[in-house]
This record gives C-alpha cells, sequence and structure tokens, in this order.
C-alpha cells in the first residue's frame, strides 16, 4: 500500500514536467503565430519584417538560456580576438547609355529616301522638277517639307487651297488619284508639323510648318505681323508664329526641326534651296527661298548628311539661264503645275500654254539647275 502511494506521489509530481511541454508548445505557438502576422505586413508593404529580437519577449530567452553559474565554479576563459574581415568594395556597374527619344516623326522606308525642304508650296513643282519626278518614277519614298504657309498674306483660306493644290500635284506625279489623311505631330523640338500621306500610299509625305510667308521684300506682311524667315534668320526678331496657331518657332527651334524630320524620314538625298550665304546665286531670288536654304544646310549638317548626299535648285535666278526643259518632259512638269496653280488664284492657269505664257513662271518652268554644296561652298 506504501509502495502504491510512493508511485502515485512520483507520477503525481512529474505532471509538471509535461506542464513544462505545454508551455513550450504554447510559447512555439505565439512564436509562428507572430511571424505569420509579420509576413502578412510584409506581404501588404505595411512594414519590415521583424527580427528575431523584436518578436520575442524577453521571458522567452531568459527561459531558453543556460543558468548563471557562479564565479568560483566557472573555469577561467582565455580572452579571443577576433580578426575583422574586410567587407569586399562592390564594383561599380557602369549604366548602358540611355537610347535617343525616337520622334513623333518618325517613317522607316525600305527604299531610299528623297526628301526636299521647300519655302513655299509650288517651289518644288517650279525648281526641282523633273529630279523630283524621276525619284518618285524610281521608286524611292518621297518626304517633302514646307516652311512657310506660303500665305501671301491674304490668309488661312489662300494658304489652304494651295496646300489642296500641291496634294493634288502629287496625285498627278504619282499617276494616282486617292484622298490624303492628315497627322499633326509635336516634334521632340517643340515645333508641330502637320503630315499628309494619301490613303494606303505611306511611301509619300507632304508636311506642313505654316510660318507666316515673309513676301518678295523680305519684310513680311500687315496681316501676320510683318515678320518673315529672312527677318528671325538675321536676329530681327526671335521667333515666328505659325499662321494655324501652333507654338513659336525661333531660328534654333526651326534647325533643330529640319534636322529631326531629316533623320526621322532616313534621308538618302536632299533637295532644297539655295542658301543665303551663296551670294552668287541668291542675288533677285525671293527672301524665304534664301533663307530657307540657309536654315536647311544648318539642319542636314546637324543631322549628319554629307555634302555629297544634298544638291540645291537654282530659284528665281535661273531665268536668266537657257532654257533645259522640254519635250516630254516639259509636258511631264507641267501637268502637275497646272493642276496645282488651278488652286492658286495668283498663278492659275488652265492648259499647258497659259502656264508658259505667265510672266516669268513660263521661263522658270522651262529650266532646272542643281548645285552641289561643293559647287556653291568650294571652301567646305
Amino acid at each position: 500500500m506504501q509502495a502504491r502511494r510512493t508511485r502515485r506521489r512520483a507520477r503525481a509530481a512529474g505532471r509538471p514536467r509535461r506542464a513544462g511541454a505545454a508551455s513550450g508548445w504554447a510559447i512555439g505557438v505565439i512564436v509562428i503565430a507572430l511571424f505569420g502576422v509579420a509576413g502578412a505586413a510584409v506581404a501588404s508593404g505595411q512594414f519590415a519584417p521583424f527580427t528575431a529580437s523584436a518578436i520575442e519577449p524577453a521571458g522567452i530567452a531568459s527561459a531558453t538560456a543556460r543558468p548563471a553559474e557562479s564565479p568560483a565554479v566557472l573555469a577561467p576563459t582565455a580572452p579571443t580576438t577576433t580578426t575583422p574581415t574586410a567587407s569586399p568594395t562592390p564594383t561599380a556597374v557602369p549604366s548602358a547609355p540611355a537610347a535617343p527619344p525616337v520622334s513623333p516623326a518618325e517613317t522607316p522606308c525600305a527604299a531610299s529616301v528623297t526628301m526636299s525642304i521647300w519655302a513655299h508650296y509650288d517651289d518644288d513643282l517650279i525648281f526641282a522638277n523633273p529630279a523630283l519626278q524621276q525619284a518618285m518614277d524610281g521608286g524611292d519614298c518621297i518626304r517633302t517639307v514646307f516652311v512657310t504657309a506660303s500665305d501671301a498674306g491674304r490668309g488661312s483660306g489662300y494658304s489652304e487651297k494651295r496646300e489642296l493644290g500641291i496634294l493634288r500635284a502629287y496625285n498627278s506625279m504619282r499617276g494616282q488619284q486617292g484622298l490624303w489623311s492628315p497627322t499633326a505631330v509635336t516634334l521632340l523640338s517643340g515645333a508641330v508639323l502637320t503630315q499628309w500621306s494619301p490613303d494606303g500610299e505611306p511611301r509619300i509625305t507632304v508636311a506642313f510648318l505654316r510660318l507666316p510667308d515673309g513676301g518678295v521684300t523680305g519684310d513680311g506682311f500687315a496681316a501676320t505681323g510683318g515678320t518673315s524667315l529672312s527677318q528671325m534668320l538675321n536676329g530681327a526678331i526671335p521667333a515666328m508664329w505659325p499662321i494655324d496657331g501652333r507654338p513659336a518657332i525661333s531660328s534654333e527651334t526651326l534647325v533643330a526641326s529640319l534636322a529631326e524630320t531629316i533623320q526621322a524620314y532616313h534621308a538618302t538625298r536632299l533637295l532644297t534651296h539655295v542658301p543665303g550665304t551663296a551670294d552668287n546665286w541668291t542675288a533677285g531670288d525671293h527672301p524665304d527661298h534664301a533663307a530657307t536654304g540657309s536654315y536647311a544646310r544648318s539642319a542636314w549638317q546637324r543631322a549628319g548628311l554629307v555634302p555629297a548626299q544634298v544638291s540645291y535648285a537654282i530659284g528665281y535666278p535661273t531665268a536668266s539661264l537657257p532654257a533645259n526643259v522640254s519635250g516630254e518632259e516639259l509636258s511631264r512638269k507641267l501637268a502637275p503645275y497646272r493642276i496645282y496653280a488651278a488652286q492658286d488664284a495668283v498663278v492659275s492657269c488652265d492648259s499647258d500654254q497659259a502656264c508658259l505664257a505667265k510672266p516669268r513662271f513660263g521661263d522658270w518652268l522651262q529650266r532646272h539647275y542643281l548645285q552641289s554644296d561643293a559647287e556653291l561652298f568650294p571652301a567646305g
């Protein structure tokens, strides 16, 4: 009997040990629960994950630590020296250069690209043909940019009719009638360029900046504030406002815009006016022609073309040179011009003979003279 009582006391004495185990399990549950809460908070981005020292109550660490021993019992230990390990110096990885921004005017072409830059809406038809026609016939992509609105101080209505005329003239040159659709793009330069292409024919683009026409004197027109490209080029005015209300364009903006389009159109050949600095071929020419040629020359140099890719069309001074366009070639030149002129009340003519009878225009239409950069600027 006494032995049984002794065994019952022994079993009773063991119960606290099971209670201690249960307490350890409870602590484990608390730790797991805390880690679970921390994980959820991290996943939601509310705060950084807990560290062990942050989640363990002081009682947990002390309960699992070894009981402190009396100094008289502890064996002496020699001090240890830890040699610090140098952290490796991170090697800087150079970042890749940022890709240059892509122009909103980006217009790729699988063929060669003949691009031209002109002051007025008929300059290409009068001074660049038959070269422009030949490029189109040869399968080149054609990209044409007009700098002024060709308004002659007559307002947007006159300008819009001339735009319609030039698009119809390009239909004649490409030998196909059809509608055109516009796209207004804000260039990286900040200027707004309105691009037109025939529906279903991306090979051809005609674009307009619509700055005020400066007139044959270069003094501009009262309707557009008496501003002109030649005045802006020589610094007399800081900028010009397009007649369609687009943002103002300075000389720097114009050069940047033209350079941007040369690159965005992937020009392999450029036609434009004789620059104003080529005095031997700009005396008596329209001031807008000379200024446009100067801006275009600065632009193609900035865009990275080489002189061999550039040709300049002599303008008004061709009237003093021998006629060199005749026969079938002249007929092909007159056909698109006549279609254009039907929309231009100033030069309207309804037949080849009537167009050739126009004072000065008839002389220009029978002539076509291009000069290279080396010919105009032999000193480089």
